[in-house]
């Protein structure tokens, strides 16, 4: 292990190496007017710019990226946004991470796709504001109008003159020339670099086994523990340490809370220590099981106190009248992150102040949660950024940072919490466990009338998304949902919500159209062009874009023009993304084989092609993996499954071919972490009937009877 370069701003200065002349634009990412941007001078100045870009007379160009990286590629895709409309040399970029900063930073957060979106314009000011100014020197150097020179991979050209000044001699004279007010932006069909596929900025550290992540993360003196926590619905008793406090590298052992924390000087010591302790716990509440929840589930869908989400026409008149009534439940569990770093976090708690260090996809949240356990003003908490091994919404969680704070105010050291695989799984934040019901009404002639949603959640707040599809497209519509509160602990799992509730609505919708002897494709194109020309109510999707990608999944995959392939069709709109999906199952020697899911996404301009099919690929694979074999189940507050050989995640001869698509509309980027993920087990579903006969409704699927046995996505 070894330490990390803080990332503060007269570090970063020293970093971009200007202080021997170059130049140094400060800029706001929560501003986009151009006043925002300015030339930095020296370390001595008053600089409260959130970020930089600095380009060294070598013609090195340095940035600033302020958003957590957990995968999703944003500390690449930032630096490129940059450096396309600087003209720069790709070669000569280099991104620093920046630590937490909230009087100057904004939306200094990974979650909820929406990074790109926040700082797209704001990258693509600073870049052209660079180019302008490097473009000015040099046409005052040459004594010619600025409108003759061209920009072009960390160079100004005069072809008429035939030469060229690197960016790096003109970095001091740039420094001089007077920012602009406003600057051209280029169009798309100039981008260089934007909509190329550019490898990971991070990769040759991470294949190198460079200090990257919070695991790797060592300081002289720090003190490692490990933590056991009670199961859910349960509190500390009696704790018996004589035992791990007398083996060899422990230092102590702390009861805190429920919690009893094992301290010691490394990992292996610590993890021995805490396997001998004698813990005595006490029932604090409901001990829930998984056999419990089934049947809540069952009554709270008939008897539950509902909260109306959306309300459109006369449900009942229309439900009374229907010609034909479709009813249908689904229900998925309990699912752990299981990113692949486990959670920790270093911290230091000193008399003026706190040292926070580690992989949060929320630093502010971390920042303030520690000020408030400690009594401290927020300002006298730091909080620097790791690279985070994953995170997948696990991370928006601020526990496991507040475990070292507090630990490190009792012991007066640094302290930085190591969770184990088990400890991740066994007293994790998980995805909610959900149960719906759809009720669909069908007059004579087979237009769907009346529509029906109700989401039965533990933990899960509002269990539905009652403004999607196909909210808009029907005359009668009801959505509401009904919360059980729960010991358990859950919270946003990648793409909440819509990760299972698209799985059962797409699922719904093609057991619909099949009873209306529609082709699912046109069944869907349908509704959308009935809620284009008849809208009921307010409709919060952009139903081109959603038409966009159902026929640009549909022609890619040749949709119903393969015999010898079960072909099953999903989309889905979240977080401002639209992706839709085919899988194609082929049965062999009686059973079925998942041989390829088509995806064809909508997420504006895609920033790095490579990172947006990674992203696309990435989500396929969790939503498969996951609707078909992950389950955690609970018995007395415990989860059952405490580690891989029981919690079963996707193997790699499992996945299938997975091809991407994009619809390239022109317009904004509109995020593409979690949008991918939501619509994969609705098409595999609706593969697997088209090709058995036989309908999905729970999850995982494996556990269904006709499934048992069955490895769906291995190649047989």
């Amino acid at each position: 292990m070894t330490t990390f370069p803080k990332t503060s701003r007269r570090n970063f200065l020293k970093i971009a190496a200007t202080a021997g002349g170059g130049l140094l634009l400060g800029f706001h990412w929560s501003k986009t007017e151009a006043s925002a941007i300015q030339v930095v001078g020296s370390l001595a100045d008053d600089v409260s710019f959130n970020s930089y870009l600095s380009i060294s007379p070598e013609g090195i160009i340095t940035i600033f990226s302020p958003n957590p990286e957990l995968g999703q590629n944003i500390k690449t895709s930032f630096p490129m946004i940059v450096a396309d409309e600087l003209d720069a040399d790709w070669t000569k970029v280099k991104v620093v991470q920046a630590g937490l900063d909230t009087k100057k930073y904004e939306r200094q957060v990974t979650g909820g796709s929406g990074a790109i979106p926040h700082s797209w314009e704001r990258l693509r000011k600073a870049g052209a504001t660079a180019r302008h100014m490097l473009v000015e020197a040099a046409a005052k150097r040459w004594n010619v109008s600025s409108s003759s020179l061209t920009a072009e991979n960390s160079f100004v050209v005069d072809k008429a003159g035939n030469r060229k000044l690197s960016y790096g001699e003109l970095a001091t004279e740039a420094s001089s020339i007077a920012v602009p007010k406003d600057v051209k932006l280029k169009e798309q069909k100039d981008f260089k670099l934007i909509g190329k596929a550019v490898r990971n900025v991070d990769n040759k550290d991470m294949i190198t086994g460079k200090p990257l992540f919070g695991l790797d993360f060592y300081r002289e003196g720090m003190l490692i523990s490990m933590i056991q926590r009670p199961a859910f619905g349960m509190k500390l008793k009696s704790v018996d340490s004589a035992a791990a406090k007398a083996m060899p590298g422990i230092v102590d052992v702390v009861s805190f809370k429920n919690n009893v924390a094992v301290v010691g000087k490394s990992t292996w010591q610590v993890n021995k220590a805490r396997k001998e302790l004698k813990i005595e716990y006490e029932a604090d509440g409901p001990l829930e099981s998984t056999a419990d929840h089934d049947r809540l589930f069952k009554d709270l869908m008939v008897k539950g106190e509902a909260t109306v989400r959306r309300k459109d026409g006369d449900v009942d008149a229309a439900f009374k009248s229907a010609a034909k009534v479709i009813t249908r439940e689904y229900q998925c569990p309990f699912l752990s992150h299981s990113p692949m770093e486990p959670m920790n976090f270093f911290a230091h708690v000193r008399p003026d102040g706190v040292e926070l260090i580690g992989p949060t996809q929320t630093p502010d949240r971390a920042r303030m949660e520690v000020a408030k356990l400690l009594n401290m003003f927020p300002d006298n908490v730091t909080v620097e950024l790791t690279r985070l091994g994953g995170g997948f919404g696990r991370r928006l969680q601020a526990d496991y940072a507040l475990e070292a704070a507090e630990l490190s105010s009792i012991l007066k050291a640094p302290v930085k919490v190591i969770w184990t695989r088990e400890d991740d799984l066994c007293g994790g934040s998980y995805r909610p466990a959900v149960r719906y019901r759809f009720d669909a009404a069908l007059d004579a002639q087979g237009n769907l009338v009346g529509y029906k949603l109700r989401g039965v959640g533990i933990n899960a707040g509002n269990c539905t998304r009652e403004d999607n599809f196909p909210s808009g497209a029907v005359d009668n519509l009801l959505i509401d949902s009904v919360e059980h509160k729960s010991p358990i602990t859950t919270g946003p799992w990648r793409a909440p919500i819509t990760n299972f509730l698209a799985f059962a609505e797409q699922s719904f919708l093609d057991e619909v159209a099949m009873a209306v002897k529609k082709d699912p494709v046109q069944f869907r194109l349908d509704l959308l062009d009935r809620a284009k020309s008849n809208p009921v109510g307010e409709i919060k999707y952009d139903i081109d874009r959603m038409k966009g990608v159902i026929k640009l999944a549909a022609e890619k995959s040749g949709w119903g023009t393969k015999k010898d392939l079960a072909q099953g069709f999903s989309v889905y709109f979240s977080h401002r993304s639209y992706v839709a999906q085919v899988a194609e199952i082929e049965m062999k020697k009686g059973k079925p084989s998942l041989k390829k899911i088509y995806a064809a996404a909508d997420c504006g301009v895609v920033v790095n092609m490579s990172g947006a099919k990674q992203q696309v690929t990435g989500g396929v694979v969790d939503g498969l993996g996951h609707a078909m074999y992950s389950n955690l189940t609970f018995k007395d507050g415990l989860p059952e499954q405490k580690n891989f050989n029981s919690y079963r995640l996707i193997k790699i001869k499992e996945i299938p071919e997975v091809e991407c698509h994009f619809v390239d509309n022109g317009i904004d980027p509109t995020g593409l972490g979690e949008p991918a993920l939501p619509p994969t087990g609705g098409a595999v579903a609706n593969a697997y009937f088209k090709a058995t006969g036989k309908r999905l409704y729970n999850q995982p699927f494996s556990l269904q009877e006709e499934l048992k046995g069955v490895t769906l996505g291995e190649k047989l």
